[in-house]
C-alpha cells in the first residue's frame, strides 16, 4: 500500500525546502491552512513528526531530513516515467536542443550533421533560452539536451558531457587602463565593476544589470562595466571593445546536458553523435587521433 500520493510528497518537498509555510503555500499556489492540514495529515499517517514548528522557525525532524532525501529521488523517477512514456508512443518526436544565441562555440553544425547520419535520426528543433534558463529547459521537460556552459549554468541533476574547454577574456573599453595588456590576472580586475546577469541567483555583479551578449557589450562600450566570458562567446566584439585573455581565470567548459534520468535511445544517439563531431572536430584541428 502506498503510504504517500504525489501530491503530498510535493507539498512536503516544498515546505522542507523553505522552511517557511507561507512562501511554500505562494510557490505551490494553495493556500497556508490546507498546506499546514496536508502536513499535519502526512505525519499522522507516517507516525512520526517531520517538522519542529515554534513560532519563529520552522526545521526538520531526523525522519524529515530522510524522507525529504528519498522524496526528492522518488519524485524525479516519477517524473522520469511519465516523460519517458510521453516519448515512448510517438516514434516521430522530434528532439528539442536549446542554447543561447551563439553559446555552440562553433559546433553545432558537425554535431547536427553527425547526427542526421543515423539511420533513425529524427528532426531537432533548436530553442533559443535566455542568459540564464537553458537548465531550466530541460529539468521542466521543454527541451531533451542543451549546450551549457559549466561553471556559469548550474548543472546539478543533469548528465553531461564535454564538448569544448576554452579560456576566459575579459572585455573592456579601447581606452580602459588594462586595454594594451596582453593578458591579465584575476587580480588585476579587482574593484572593476561587473555585469549583475537578470535571473541568476547569487550573481555578484555589482553593475547594471543586463539579460544577453549584445546588451551587455552596449554597456561596456559606454564605460559602465567589463565583463569576463568564454572566448567563444565574444568572437564578434565592436570594434570599440579589447578582449584580453585571463591568465588565471578557471577554464569554461561547453557542455551537452541532458536530465540525468533520461536514457531514452533517441537522446543517447544524439549524445553519442556530438561526442564523435567533438572527437573529429579535434582531429581535424590537431591532425593527430583521439583516442577514447
Amino acid at each position: 500500500m502506498v503510504e504517500l500520493e504525489t501530491r503530498e510528497l510535493e507539498y512536503f518537498i516544498a515546505v522542507a525546502d523553505e522552511l517557511h509555510f507561507g512562501r511554500a503555500a505562494v510557490q505551490l499556489s494553495i493556500a497556508q491552512p490546507a498546506l499546514s492540514k496536508a502536513i499535519r495529515r502526512i505525519e499522522s499517517r507516517l507516525g512520526v513528526p517531520l517538522f519542529v514548528r515554534s513560532s519563529r522557525h520552522v526545521e526538520l525532524t531526523p525522519a524529515g531530513e530522510s524522507l525529504r532525501e528519498h522524496g526528492r529521488h522518488a519524485l524525479n523517477a516519477v517524473s522520469a516515467a511519465v516523460r519517458n512514456a510521453r516519448h515512448a508512443g510517438d516514434a516521430q518526436t522530434h528532439l528539442r536542443l536549446v542554447l543561447k544565441p551563439g553559446g555552440d562555440a562553433g559546433l553545432l553544425s558537425g554535431i547536427l550533421a553527425e547526427y542526421s547520419h543515423q539511420p533513425d535520426a529524427r528532426r531537432v528543433d533548436i530553442l533559443f533560452s535566455g542568459p540564464v534558463d537553458r537548465t531550466d529547459f530541460l529539468r521542466e521537460d521543454r527541451a531533451d539536451v542543451g549546450l551549457l556552459y559549466a561553471p556559469f549554468d548550474d548543472l546539478d541533476g543533469l548528465a553531461h558531457e564535454i564538448l569544448h574547454t576554452e579560456d576566459r577574456v575579459v572585455i573592456v573599453p579601447h581606452r580602459h587602463r588594462l586595454a594594451d595588456r596582453a593578458s591579465v590576472r584575476m587580480s588585476d580586475l579587482e574593484g572593476e565593476t561587473l555585469p549583475c546577469w537578470k535571473g541568476l541567483p547569487g550573481d555578484e555583479g555589482t553593475g547594471p544589470e543586463v539579460s544577453d551578449v549584445v546588451q551587455m557589450m552596449h554597456m561596456i562600450s559606454v564605460g559602465r562595466m567589463i565583463a569576463i566570458l568564454p572566448r567563444s562567446l565574444v568572437e564578434n566584439t565592436p570594434p570599440d571593445l579589447v578582449c584580453i585573455p585571463v591568465s588565471d581565470a578557471p577554464p569554461s567548459h561547453l557542455v551537452l546536458a541532458r536530465n540525468e534520468h533520461d536514457q531514452r535511445p533517441s537522446v543517447m544517439a544524439f549524445v553519442a553523435a556530438a561526442l564523435r563531431a567533438r572527437r573529429h572536430d579535434t582531429e581535424s584541428s590537431t591532425g593527430t587521433p583521439v583516442r577514447q
